[in-house]
């Protein structure tokens, strides 16, 4: 798996930024209007290859791939660079492809930047006269009708029509203007529709480009703007939304990434993912931009902020296409009805987006064991809660090294990478197994052997290896819920050196079969609010604990803990006294890396299944294909932090931001898929259907558990957007 670019990609990627921090400046920008043309920049980018970056080397060209370009174009977007860069590059491109030597003259002056070509994107059969991006300051246009594609020339200087964004585009008429043909036949035809999808690319990337850097204006302003005597940015009400949608525009940026990657492999769904990834980012950067603006207040509407050319650019680009709405349907007719595209060739793409070879051989062996160890009596048994836990299958499954195959082979594991434990978890979503005390389990197991005694891993620990024992999780107590560290429960040091815990904790689920639990109690009491706090790891068959069922509407248990002067040896103290925060942050650091998108996908697939015979109805199409882009989206911010976590890479906030972003696009998206196949869905008629109502209760807490959305929303507003604390 890779989620960055090579070192010569990105020296490229830094030479293109600085020329354009000083060439596209916002008064730079500013200077260009009406006309949204700058020469000097566009001689500039020619300079450095970039109107070239497409061509074949044979041609003059640079002959980079479009993951090169789609670099560039995100450059281009955050300065928002005046001039049609994008279908300048594919036009480009299509003219060396087509009409290489008889046009090698004109070639060679788009390469210089002393003449422009442009694209028109529609059929002139159909829309004979029609908008066309950089058509006024353009001295050609690549154009089709029918199956023949002409090279139109223009007369530099036409008259621009009045836009939205003040951007170089005119209204022509194609039909009647002088045209030579550089292309005819399924050939040609099929060449300037691969320009058409590179060009969605393209303005993909700098629609990500661009919400991104509205998102940082917006956050510095959010700095330096105060209101009651605090910077707004403290506010939840202005850090939330810009940090679910930063969270958003990253994920756009890997959707077109993993397009072109796509493309690379021949993915049947490489055609899906282009027009998924389109979409996408035109609705992002128009919801970013706005959100960006309205953070500004009043001040967002006036001439002298820059924040409105990105509110304004961020519309125009996407809409000389057509309603961005079209991509997704788009979409949902290319991966359900399997409408044919012709596809761009990609050149080298650096970038992976999948799990590997031994990913996929332990994902494998996973299977086998569920297949040979699962009896038609244990698949009835299998539930989605702790009920499900079955500890003959448990120890199976330790003696295999299939339990935890990520720990190390000391504690019984395989030393597996976070890539393949990713993969064999999603095994156990597959078989409706359940995964709840291995996630419980994996955490006190991971404390424990970086902060127990010899006796707890001589003990405890041993029996978590073995798959004998199992844990559950005492962290939130009734009045504190996510604030974990309000903790009231006592640890009272008695004079043998041993503890007494007298309090209570709230949702401890699966204590009514778990062995162990892992306990934070106040230690001191008057220490401050994050000191004082010790953890211990308590037996729960300990006398003086008792376990109140509590039952909840997703058709599990969870459970009340009472301590009443429960004793437990200093032994069992995990980690320094008053040392919680520490032992804390390790284990909440491994909460914050949930994600909700394999029950998600499947979901997304048992409505699939439901609605097949309904596919013809575009509507159900559409909506079906924007949950799949919801599915693709907390794909990849679950893998951007496997890959962090694997690679040693900065991860600022990526754990927080793939649970969050998860858990709440499950919950919107479980209740459309109900809404989808009802009324039906009000039966449980069919495993399929049984599953979209299960999975529309649990999605419910999905945003509650391992901390609440409001809370991963707070660390990704200060971790990646500097935001100050809000809570």
């Amino acid at each position: 798996m890779q989620f960055e670019p090579t070192p010569d990609q990105s020296l490229m990627v830094d030479s293109f930024a600085r020329f354009l921090n000083a060439n596209s400046s916002p008064a730079q920008l500013r200077a260009a209007l009406p006309t949204g043309f700058d020469a000097a920049l566009w001689t500039g980018l020619a300079d450095l290859g970039a109107l070239a970056i497409r061509v074949p080397e044979e041609a003059g060209g640079l002959g980079l791939g479009i993951f090169d370009a789609a670099l560039l174009m995100e450059e281009a977007g955050r300065t928002l660079a005046s001039g049609p860069l994008a279908e300048a590059i594919v036009s480009a491109r299509l003219l060396a492809r087509l009409a290489a030597e008889p046009q090698a003259a004109l070639l060679e002056a788009a390469a210089a930047g002393t003449a422009i070509l442009t694209l028109a994107l529609h059929d002139i059969a159909s829309r004979p006269t029609q908008l066309v991006a950089g058509g006024a300051i353009a001295n050609a246009v690549l154009a089709h009708e029918g199956d023949e594609v002409f090279l139109i020339q223009l007369t530099p200087g036409q008259t621009p029509e009045p836009t939205l964004a003040s951007t170089p585009i005119a209204r022509l008429n194609l039909k009647t203007a002088e045209r030579i043909q550089i292309g005819q036949g399924p050939q040609a035809l099929a060449a300037f529709a691969e320009a058409v999808e590179e060009w969605k690319l393209l303005i993909a990337a700098a629609l990500a480009g661009l919400s991104r850097e509205s998102l940082r204006l917006a956050s510095t302003y959010a700095n330096e703007r105060t209101q009651f005597g605090r910077p707004i940015g403290s506010y939840q009400a202005v850090s939330h939304p810009l940090a679910m949608l930063s969270v958003e525009v990253d994920a756009g940026r890997y959707m077109v990434w993993r397009a072109i990657r796509d493309l690379a492999d021949n993915k049947p769904n490489a055609a899906a993912a282009i027009s998924t990834a389109a979409w996408w980012a035109a609705d992002v950067a128009e919801r970013t931009t706005a959100q960006s603006l309205h953070s500004f207040g009043g001040y967002g509407l006036t001439l002298e902020y820059d924040i409105h050319l990105f509110n304004l650019r961020a519309k125009a680009w996407p809409l000389v296409l057509g309603d961005p709405a079209l991509l997704l349907a788009e979409a949902g007719r290319r991966r359900y009805l399997a409408e044919p595209a012709h596809l761009p060739e990609p050149g080298p793409v650096p970038v992976e987006f999948e799990l590997g070879p031994d990913a996929d051989a332990l994902a494998a062996e996973v299977r086998s064991f569920f297949d040979a160890n699962l009896t038609p009596e244990l698949r009835a048994k299998a539930h989605h809660s702790f009920d499900g836990h079955d500890p003959g299958i448990f120890r199976k499954l330790a003696e295999a090294s299939l339990l935890y195959p990520h720990w190390p082979r000391r504690m019984g594991g395989r030393d597996a990478t976070p890539y393949a434990a990713r993969a064999a978890r999603r095994i156990w979503e597959e078989n409706g197994w359940s995964t709840n005390f291995a996630g419980t389990t994996n955490i006190v197991g991971f404390i424990a052997d970086r902060f127990a005694s010899d006796e707890v891993r001589n003990g405890p620990l041993s029996d978590i290896i073995a798959g004998s024992a199992v844990a559950s999780l005492g962290f939130s107590e009734p009045h504190a819920g996510s604030d974990v560290f309000a903790a009231k429960t006592r640890a009272t040091q008695q004079p043998d050196g041993s503890w007494r815990i007298d309090g209570q904790k709230m949702f401890t689920s699966g204590a009514e079969q778990a062995d162990y639990v892992i306990l934070l109690a106040r230690s001191d009491p008057e220490a401050q609010k994050h000191k004082g706090l010790t953890v211990f790891l308590v037996p729960l068959k300990s006398p003086g604990v008792t376990i109140q069922a509590i039952h909840t509407f997703q058709d599990e248990r969870t459970n009340i803990t009472y301590y009443d002067s429960v004793a437990v040896p200093d032994s069992y103290r995990l980690g320094e006294i008053g040392g919680g925060l520490n032992v804390m942050a390790a284990s909440l650091e491994i909460e914050h890396g949930m994600s909700f998108v394999d029950p998600h996908a499947h979901a997304l697939h048992a409505a699939e299944r439901i609605l097949q015979p309904s596919l013809h109805d575009p509507l159900i199409r559409f909506r079906l294909a924007r949950v799949a882009a919801n599915v693709e989206a907390s794909e990849l911010m679950l893998y951007r932090a496997l890959w962090a976590v694997t690679e040693k890479k900065p991860g600022p906030a990526f754990g927080p931001s793939s649970k969050m972003f998860s858990s709440e696009v499950y919950r919107a998206d479980s209740a459309e898929l109900l809404n989808l196949t009802a009324p039906e869905s009000l039966t449980l008629s069919s495993p399929d259907i049984d599953y979209l109502n299960e999975a529309y209760r649990l999605s419910q807490v999905a945003t509650v558990y391992g901390g609440t959305s409001e809370i991963h929303r707070s660390v990704i507003a200060e971790k990646q957007l500097g935001l100050p604390r809000t809570r």
